[in-house]
């Protein structure tokens, strides 16, 4: 698990899921590294998922699953274009995170998919 994220800049947190996905990919990962997650993000896009509803394991608060981009018929300016687009969806624990909360993480995640910027700009 990537710790004390809250106080961590963006390059310092990316710094340590690199190091994570590297231990994953060596199958040197332990369950000792996975330990203690309040989130967790899930990937299923790499796998070809369009769609679906991640699900929270315990004791974790919420997970963000993010899926594979597509091109896909949308409507612009009164017309029909087509755009990539990737699904994104948020499972959270009513009981822990408020709803407005959880609309509003969500659509900042949308904003810094769209513009990657905001992350790296911390803005």
């Amino acid at each position: 698990a990537v710790v004390s994220t809250q106080s961590g800049h963006y390059a310092g947190i990316e710094l340590a899921l690199n190091s994570l996905g590297k231990k994953a990919r060596d199958g040197a990962l332990a369950i000792e590294d996975m330990d203690g997650g309040t989130f967790t993000v899930s990937n299923g896009g790499v796998f070809g998922s369009l769609y679906g509803t991640p699900i929270i394991n315990l004791p974790q608060s919420a997970i963000l699953g993010m899926h594979a981009i597509q091109d896909r018929p949308v409507a612009r300016g009164g017309q029909v274009v087509i755009r990539p687009m990737m699904y994104i969806a948020l499972t959270y624990d009513h009981r822990l995170i408020d709803g407005r909360e959880a609309v509003t993480f969500l659509r900042r995640i949308k904003a810094a998919v769209e513009d990657p910027a905001i992350l790296l700009l911390d803005i």
